[in-house]
């Protein structure tokens, strides 16, 4: 991979990502959504849905401690190399394999209700695709450079890589000989990151926030005893005194 391709393509991700999200807002709020489909199918998505986003969260808050945070931050807290490996290939596998077995579950109830099946559009077929090789890929990355083929430090390449886009200094360089499942994961996922918000996943940031303080709502019972009906058939009418 040239430094070009480790210089040019995250920019281009991350402008997509941040404008299409403005443009998706403003032109498509109607369609911020999942398009659920809990209605023509529920067992398979109680069960595939809570691994995904489960797993996913722990997937997040892996690669936030090992892309994001330096390794000279855990390094001052006491947290040694051997230490940080234990717990990213512990962790990150079973994070990992939650999300592939909940993706998994979800494909193949995509693909064989046929209700459900229906209601899948091209955009759906792409974002699925992208979203599961970049979860196999990671998933080959967390055991591959830990368990298979020995270890691989990768804080020391692609995360200080990674960090120094936001910089405005990119360090291409530091991709360059990388192991090939790192620079493949890495373009999956800054593919999935442009094609992020024309896809059904922007629904990751509408949170119901509402619902903790709007008011209450009120239900009232219907009356089950007779009413008289000409009260509420014109307001400057009298009601009907009831008889003595």
């Amino acid at each position: 991979m040239t430094t070009a391709v480790w210089t040019t393509l995250p920019y281009i991700a991350f402008t997509s990502f941040l404008l299409g999200h403005l443009w998706r807002y403003r032109t498509d709020q109607f369609g911020w959504t999942t398009r659920s489909s809990q209605v023509y199918e529920s067992r398979l998505l109680r069960l595939g849905s809570p691994l995904f986003h489960f797993g996913m969260l722990g997937v997040i808050g892996g690669h936030v401690l090992g892309v994001l945070i330096p390794q000279s931050w855990t390094d001052a807290v006491g947290v040694s190399e051997h230490l940080y490996h234990v717990v990213a290939v512990s962790a990150g596998s079973i994070a990992g394999f939650a999300v592939i077995a909940g993706i998994g579950i979800l494909l193949y109830r995509r693909f064989t209700v046929s209700a459900v099946r229906q209601a899948t559009t091209t955009n759906d077929k792409l974002m699925y695709l992208l979203l599961a090789a970049a979860l196999i890929t990671g998933l080959l990355n967390t055991l591959g450079s830990n368990l298979l083929w020995g270890t691989y430090n990768y804080r020391e390449t692609v995360s200080p890589w990674f960090r120094s886009l936001f910089t405005l200094h990119p360090h291409p360089d530091l991709m360059i000989g990388t192991p090939w499942t790192f620079q493949v994961h890495g373009l999956i996922v800054l593919t999935l990151i442009g094609f992020w918000p024309y896809t059904r996943l922007v629904h990751m940031f509408s949170a119901p926030v509402g619902y903790l303080v709007r008011p209450y709502v009120v239900y009232r019972s219907k009356p089950t005893h007779a009413v008289d009906k000409r009260r509420f058939a014109r307001a400057w009418e009298t009601p009907a005194l009831p008889r003595k």
